[in-house]
C-alpha cells in the first residue's frame, strides 16, 4: 500500500504493519537496550509513517477535486425566442402632428343692437341653416319699419302731384301761359320727387332689415356651442354670441419640412405617387394604427421662412363626427413608392456605440452577428434597409444571455 494515500481513518497499528516492521505486540522500549543505529532506524521509520498519513490528508481533496472536475456535465444551450424576418410592399411614410379643424366656422354677432329677448337652441346641438338662435327686442325696428313705409306714400303723393304739374306744364307752354322757367321748376320738382320716393323706399328696405336682423339666425348647418350671452343683456355687433362649426368632412392642417416637401412634390411630379388625390391616413387621441383615411387637398403657396416649413390642408371623412375640431392629429405622409421592405420587431434591435445591429440564428443553431441599417417604422415594426435577408430568424428575446458563436435553442416567437 502507497503511504502517501493512506487513509487518515486507518488505525495506526494497520500503518505499521504495513511497513513491514517486526512482529511484535508493542513498540515499547525493550528491557535491554537495543543498539542505538536500530533505536534510529525504527523511529525514522514511524515518522516517515506518519508523515504519510499527513501527505494522504492533503493530498486527498485535489484527488477528489479533479474527480468531480472531469465528471461535471456539459451546459446546456441557452433558450431565445425568434422571429422570421418579413417581406412586405410598402411604401415609406413621415409621420407628422397636426390639428383637426372644420370646414366651416362661423361666429355668431348680432347685426343690429338692441337687449336680448330669447335664446331658442340647446347647447352642442346641430342646427340647421336658418334656424332662430336669439330673439333681439324688436319693437324699435318694428316702428321704424312704419315709420319708414309712410315716408314712402307720402314721397308717393308728392311724385303724383309733380307728376300731374309736369303733364299740364307742356299744353300750358304751347299755349305760353307759362314761363319757361316755370316750366323748368316744375319738371325739376318731378325729378326731386322721384328721388325722395327712391330714397323712402331704400329707407324702408333698410328697416325691415334690421327688423328682420333682430332674429339671429343659423348662417350654416352645424353644431352650435352653448349661449356666450344670456337673454336681458344689450349687446351690439362686438358681443359675440355663439359660434357654430360645420359638421361632416374635416381640415386637417400639418406643418411639413421644406425637405420632406421637396421630396413629396418630386415624387408626384415623376408620377410615382399615383393618379388623383394622394391619399394619407390619420390617428387621434388613443386610437391605434390609422383608421382615417384621407387626401391631400392644398398646400401653402410659400415656404415659411421662420419655420422652414410648408402647411398642408388635408380632407378627412367625419361621418361618426367624433374628429371634433381643435383636436391634435398624428398624420402619415407618403414619401416614397411602394417598393420591397424588410421589418422586425424594435426589440430584436441592439447598440453598440453608435451601431445598430441583430443578432440571428443559423441553421445549424449558431447566433451570429449582423450589423443593419435601420429605415423608418411602419405598422408598429422596424424597416432594416441593409444587414439581412428574408427568412432569416432574428433574436427578439434574449438577446443579453448569448453572444455571437454560442448554439442556442430557439423558440418562435408567437
Amino acid at each position: 500500500m502507497n503511504p502517501l494515500f493512506w487513509p487518515k481513518s486507518l488505525p495506526i497499528s494497520q500503518l505499521l504493519t504495513s511497513m513491514n516492521l517486526p512482529d511484535r505486540d508493542d513498540y515499547s522500549l525493550p528491557e535491554a537496550p537495543e543498539p542505538r543505529s536500530r533505536l534510529h532506524t525504527r523511529l525514522a521509520l514511524m515518522l516517515l509513517g506518519l508523515g504519510a498519513v499527513a501527505a494522504g490528508i492533503h493530498y486527498a481533496p485535489r484527488a477528489v477535486a479533479a474527480e468531480s472536475k472531469q465528471e461535471a456535465p456539459a451546459m446546456a444551450p441557452a433558450k431565445v425566442t425568434v422571429s422570421t424576418v418579413e417581406q412586405q410592399t410598402l411604401a415609406e411614410h413621415r409621420e407628422l402632428i397636426g390639428r383637426v379643424d372644420a370646414r366651416e366656422t362661423v361666429e355668431i354677432r348680432p347685426r343690429v343692437p338692441g337687449h336680448i329677448d330669447d335664446v331658442r337652441f340647446q347647447a352642442g346641438s346641430v342646427v340647421e341653416k336658418g334656424d332662430i338662435l336669439f330673439v333681439i327686442d324688436p319693437r324699435q325696428y318694428r316702428a321704424q319699419v312704419d315709420l319708414a313705409a309712410a315716408a314712402v306714400e307720402r314721397a308717393k303723393v308728392r311724385l303724383g302731384i309733380a307728376e300731374s304739374e309736369a303733364k299740364r306744364t307742356g299744353n300750358l307752354l304751347a299755349a305760353r301761359a307759362v314761363s319757361v322757367e316755370e316750366s323748368d321748376t316744375r319738371n325739376s320738382r318731378l325729378a326731386e320727387a322721384r328721388t325722395d320716393l327712391s330714397a323712402a323706399e331704400a329707407t324702408l328696405v333698410t328697416a325691415k332689415l334690421n327688423l328682420e336682423y333682430t332674429e339671429v339666425r343659423a348662417p350654416i348647418r352645424g353644431k352650435v356651442n352653448r349661449a356666450l350671452v344670456t337673454a336681458g343683456n344689450l349687446v351690439s355687433s362686438e358681443n359675440l354670441l355663439t359660434t357654430v362649426v360645420s359638421t361632416g368632412d374635416v381640415y386637417v392642417y400639418a406643418d411639413v419640412d421644406e425637405n420632406t416637401a421637396l421630396t413629396f412634390d418630386r415624387l408626384r411630379r415623376e408620377k410615382k405617387m399615383g393618379e388623383g388625390n394622394l391619399m394619407v391616413e390619420m390617428q387621434v387621441g388613443d386610437e391605434k394604427d390609422y383608421p382615417h383615411k384621407g387626401f391631400i387637398e392644398s398646400a401653402d403657396n410659400r415656404v415659411d421662412t421662420a419655420t422652414g416649413t410648408l402647411v398642408y390642408r388635408m380632407i378627412f371623412p367625419n361621418e361618426d363626427e367624433s374628429l371634433v375640431p381643435g383636436l391634435y392629429a398624428r398624420i402619415r405622409l407618403p414619401v416614397s413608392a411602394p417598393a420591397p421592405a424588410l421589418l422586425v420587431s424594435e426589440r430584436s434591435i441592439g447598440t453598440n456605440q453608435s451601431q445598430k445591429f441583430v443578432l440571428t440564428v443559423t441553421p445549424d443553431n449558431t447566433v451570429a452577428y449582423r450589423t443593419v441599417k435601420l429605415g423608418p417604422v411602419l405598422q408598429g415594426k422596424r424597416v432594416i434597409r441593409e444587414g439581412i435577408e428574408p427568412g432569416d430568424r432574428v433574436i427578439v428575446n434574449g438577446l443579453q444571455r448569448v453572444t455571437a458563436g454560442m448554439i442556442v435553442e430557439p423558440a418562435i416567437a408567437n
